[in-house]
């Protein structure tokens, strides 16, 4: 028993440098299938250790980059692997370098919600990277708040559908005060209501809605009406 566990420890040491001694010898490009020496072999950061050549990935490279492709997988048989780019940045010249930059930026965007800063001094793009439900957000470069969902300057207090009816200065004042406040607005007559305890679902004259205490936004649930006129009908039957 003792010698197998000594064993077994012998060949966990040496297994690091039986790696290393691998990816130090010479190797059989997959590409051009010519013999190369150690030194002549890509390495694709920590991704996947598939044996190129430089000469035969700075070319695949530069074709693939040509055909405007963002993410650039490795030629390797069914390796789904990227390429890093930046393992990639010393043996490919710098327009294909700073080219394949540029798609993989418009790969980003496209797969990305993105609007446009509504600001004129500003019209910078602004992605929602995080995939979450954006709405009122700050523009990273104007620091301007304005609204993902309608592309507006933020409309304080106000819903989406409501903000192309502000009329002045006052109206806006007051939709700022109901977001300082805190306050609700009832979404049947857009009264603000303030919760102040208590249980999350209000009814205000005849409409129920629930406010969710961590954003104070609403759900409506059902009006009162509706719901006698279910009773009404249930007890006429």
């Amino acid at each position: 028993m003792g010698n197998t566990m000594q064993k077994s420890e012998e060949t966990k040491v040496e297994e690091p440098g039986l790696l290393r001694q691998e990816e130090d010898s010479n190797f059989t490009c997959e590409i051009c299938t010519e013999p190369m020496l150690a030194i002549r072999k890509f390495k694709n950061g920590s991704l996947c250790k598939h044996p190129f050549c430089l000469d035969c990935i700075a070319k695949y490279i530069e074709v693939t980059v040509e055909e405007s492709t963002g993410c650039i997988e490795c030629p390797g048989l069914n390796c789904k692997q990227p390429l890093d780019p930046l393992s990639c940045r010393r043996i490919i010249s710098k327009p294909i370098f700073e080219k394949w930059c540029d798609h993989l930026c418009d790969s980003t965007v496209l797969g990305s919600e993105s609007c446009y800063c509504p600001y004129r001094d500003c019209s910078v793009l602004v992605l929602n990277e995080c995939m979450d439900n954006l709405k009122k957000i700050k523009c990273p470069n104007c620091k301007k708040n304005f609204c993902f969902l309608c592309k507006i300057p933020w409309h304080a207090g106000y819903r989406c559908n409501e903000s192309r009816h502000l009329r002045d200065r006052n109206d806006i004042l007051v939709g700022e005060l109901i977001e300082e406040k805190r306050w609700t607005r009832c979404y049947n007559c857009g009264h603000s209501v303030e919760r102040v305890s208590g249980c999350r679902d209000i009814k205000y004259v005849g409409f129920s809605f629930a406010i969710n205490v961590e954003d104070h936004s609403i759900s409506v649930l059902v009006s009162t009406s509706a719901v006698e006129m279910f009773f009404a009908i249930y007890l006429f039957l």
